[in-house]
């Protein structure tokens, strides 16, 4: 068990030695303050499972110290020590929320049981907290989490969990079609904000003029056809997530005033004068290297560094082919329920191409292409032919030739081996698989990787 840290403030520096000396005797972890004020420089550093405190100290007395404690943490329990202990003293110290008043001199023994039950209070209240949390955090699992399991997209989804609980800001990267949108809003459904609005933006899909007024909104007469007032996205996310993609696509002038909104926490509509706050998280998303653009001029560095507060940077799938097969399986899944089809499953040799194929598009270019493959599939098994020709076709590549050089890579040694195997079973790839001790979808990326596979299915 964590011992109980507790803060003894005095302004007798020998009856803090004793108190040091018996309270680490007894297994607490001790620290000293001589004074009040040094007292509450100490709880606010040192944040204390409990403080046992002085009452009359020249200068910041007990009750002062007792009140640094509460603005820290309500939940610390505070043991006033007096000389000259009064009703009226006791009663105000109780009521200003005191654990205990004890009179000096005192026994040991008391003191210790104080300090024991205090520090027991102290750790059911951090338990109960730890538990609200855990309520709270089991209530969320109903969430579905973006689908992967590569040990590179596992680690920006824990650290994506990690900082959902802050209102930081949130500068997500990463090539188009990786998932930036998907990822954000799972960030605002796993927030404290997740009963306020997701609202987001592609930034490069608007001019200037309308992006702005799409923003921070605008009053009526401000330009050419502002019939009302409008309220801007900014406004309208109160309470919740503000999603900014492509924020890299910005105009230097939009760049000021989104600048000043991550700075005042306020916007000023197209046509007014009085700012509007606002209460919003922004999470934004570019594709774009930002520190390049920074370097040739094209985005603000004050304003990168505003909205570069936490970087999550999705991986491209060509780097996450063992995401490929749970992508592949949503997507099937998701397609058969929409069209009322039964399930769909991919063929070893599809499986093999999908994994294989680089995946320019990323996770988007995947969905497409699976829902072309299970449109163009009467059956419950997608071939590969039902895939795009770019996935499945390489361009052919001279095979290894008998003679190898005198100091191959394995590389090289791997691919000889292949085509002797693939030759001695006729090119069938199923029995070549099985002599190789590996499975066909296996064989079939070392066949694309290699150049071996032709239109005719024989290497």
């Amino acid at each position: 068990m964590t011992p109980i840290k507790i803060l003894v403030v005095d302004d007798e520096t020998a009856i803090l030695d004793t108190l040091r000396i018996l309270l680490r005797r007894e297994g607490f972890e001790v620290s000293t303050a001589v004074g009040g004020r040094e007292g509450v420089e100490k709880v606010q550093a040192e944040r204390p499972d409990l403080v046992l405190t002085d009452v009359r100290m020249p200068g910041v007395g007990g009750m002062e110290v007792m009140a640094a404690a509460r603005e820290v943490d309500a939940a610390i329990p505070v043991i006033l020590m007096t000389a000259q202990a009064s009703l009226q003293t006791a009663i105000r110290a109780v009521n200003e929320g005191a654990f205990y008043y004890i009179q000096k001199p005192f026994a040991n023994e008391e003191l210790v049981a104080i300090c024991r039950r205090a520090g027991e209070s102290r750790q059911l209240k951090k338990e109960n907290q730890q538990l609200r949390t855990e309520i709270q955090r089991r209530e969320r699992t109903d969430v579905p989490k973006p689908i992967g399991r590569s040990r590179r997209f596992i680690d920006v989804l824990r650290l994506s969990e990690t900082v959902a609980g802050s209102d930081s800001t949130v500068l997500i990267s990463g090539e188009s079609g990786t998932g930036k949108e998907i990822l954000a809003n799972y960030i605002h459904r796993i927030s404290p904000r997740a009963d306020g609005p997701f609202v987001s933006i592609n930034c490069g899909a608007l001019p200037e003029s309308l992006l702005e007024s799409e923003l921070f909104g605008h009053t009526r007469g401000s330009f050419t056809g502002a019939v009302r007032d409008k309220q801007g996205l900014f406004v309208a996310a109160t309470s919740g997530t503000f999603f900014l993609d492509e924020v890299g696509e910005m105009s230097p002038a939009t760049q000021v005033k989104l600048l000043r909104v991550l700075q005042e926490r306020e916007v000023i509509p197209v046509g007014a004068t009085e700012a509007v706050p606002v209460d919003v998280r922004i999470i934004a998303a570019t594709n774009r290297d930002l520190d390049e653009e920074m370097r040739r001029g094209g985005f603000r560095s004050d304003l990168f560094y505003r909205l570069n507060v936490i970087t999550l940077h999705l991986p491209p799938l060509r780097d996450r082919a063992d995401d490929v097969p749970m992508l592949a399986e949503f997507f099937l899944d998701k397609f058969a329920a929409s069209r009322g089809r039964s399930p769909l499953a991919l063929s070893a040799e599809a499986l093999g191409a999908l994994q294989a194929y680089d995946w320019p598009g990323n996770v988007r270019e995947l969905e497409n292409a699976l829902e072309r493959a299970a449109v163009l599939t009467a059956s419950g098994e997608i071939p590969a032919s039902a895939l795009p020709a770019r996935i499945t076709q390489r361009a052919p590549q001279p095979l290894v030739s008998a003679s190898l050089p005198p100091n191959p890579t394995l590389e090289i040694i791997e691919r000889a081996y292949i085509h002797w195997v693939l030759h001695a079973e006729s090119g069938n790839k199923t029995r070549a698989a099985e002599v190789l001790g590996i499975d066909p979808s296996t064989l079939y990326r070392k066949l694309l990787r290699y150049g071996m596979e032709t239109e005719g299915g024989k290497p």
